[in-house]
């Protein structure tokens, strides 16, 4: 396979500004135990507008330059010299998660996501805004031939991460889980895997246009965030409750009020990254109705070759928008003010 030296990239040479386009960037060369993908297409995360806009703990440690996206599907392009198991032309997937140590606890408990030694696209290397990506080969992740790549590229990050979420939560088939921000890209791909989880779902979310977006996707209730009686009318439409629920939206009263209106014994599960993460927990409401408060980070390699399955069976169909990789700015700005359904994904070659 022929490799140009230089390509297509989103640099951000500095945070609080837009990532500057460059046609001139190196193409990096993959270490030993690494994997050079030709990156085709790679989903946008409200996680890289935080990134870019500074609005994340350890923005201020992150090296600059950067280039950010952590959502890649493409082409294995060269393999490192100690790689085994995969060879060029290979269909591929990039989580964030680069590279991890397997030999802290974490990793040895399949935890490999909560690394003591965790290297993370976009923030510790380069991500996956650019046509060429490396990643450790323990960490890709074959996809079958005939998927379409850019429908994949959102699951390893979108799709992963809430599916660790509801497994977290531990809601049953048959059994209600709300969703707060459900109409946004982590939302959307939770009510589908909720749904072929055998869930029954809440979806809470702003306005009709985000309700029929929800609905159609297959929730079997809607709620709006701006009700002034929400937790009321979660109790009253659910007959008790939701059993459990996630919270992708990056706002942190959908967790307050959850402890009010999910089950007695139900379980909350903290996803979004919001710009202002603190939060009140009472403690009398937690203790007399029994609830567990816990967050959820990603996903392990397991988890992510589930994904896989269930997209590969047809059952994961989240509507994406496609763009040009020069757009991702303007694709930032809109994922900001809150303005997409479903998630962006961007084409590298244009």
């Amino acid at each position: 396979m022929s490799i140009p030296k230089i390509q297509k990239a989103q640099v951000c040479t500095s945070l609080r500004v837009d990532p500057i386009y460059r046609t001139d960037f190196p193409v990096p060369e993959p270490k030993a135990h690494e994997l050079l993908v030709h990156v085709l297409f790679s989903g946008v995360c409200h996680s890289d507008v935080s990134i870019v806009t500074g609005d994340i703990p350890m923005a201020d440690y992150i090296p600059l330059p950067v280039i950010v996206g952590h959502e890649g599907a493409g082409i294995v392009a060269k393999l490192g010299e100690n790689v085994k198991g995969f060879k060029e032309g290979d269909r591929v997937g990039i989580m964030m998660t680069l590279e991890s140590c397997f030999e802290c606890e974490s990793c040895k408990t399949s935890n490999e996501h909560y690394c003591d030694k965790l290297k993370l696209a976009a923030i510790h290397s380069h991500g996956t805004f650019q046509e060429y990506s490396v990643v450790s080969a323990t960490h890709a992740h074959k996809l079958p031939d005939g998927i379409d790549l850019a429908k994949a590229a959102p699951l390893h990050c979108a799709g992963v991460t809430v599916y660790r979420a509801l497994k977290q939560s531990g809601v049953r088939a048959g059994e209600i889980v709300a969703i707060s921000g459900a109409g946004g890209g982590l939302g959307s791909f939770a009510i589908q895997f909720a749904k072929a989880m055998g869930m029954q779902v809440l979806a809470i979310d702003m306005g009709t246009t985000k309700e029929e977006h929800c609905k159609k996707l297959g929730a079997d209730f809607f709620v709006d965030a701006c009700n002034s009686e929400l937790i009321k009318h979660i109790i009253e439409i659910t007959k008790g409750g939701p059993h459990g629920m996630i919270n992708v939206a990056t706002a942190t009263k959908p967790i307050e009020d959850a402890m009010l209106y999910v089950r007695k014994r139900g379980t909350i599960v903290a996803v979004g990254l919001p710009k202002n993460p603190n939060f009140n927990a009472n403690s009398y409401v937690l203790v007399q109705r029994g609830i567990t408060l816990k967050g959820s980070f990603i996903g392990n390699r397991k988890d992510m070759d589930e994904v896989i399955q269930f997209f590969a069976r047809g059952l994961i169909d989240v509507p994406i928008e496609i763009h040009g990789l020069s757009e991702l700015p303007k694709l930032l700005k809109r994922l900001q003010k809150n303005e997409v359904q479903g998630r962006l994904v961007v084409d590298t070659s244009k």
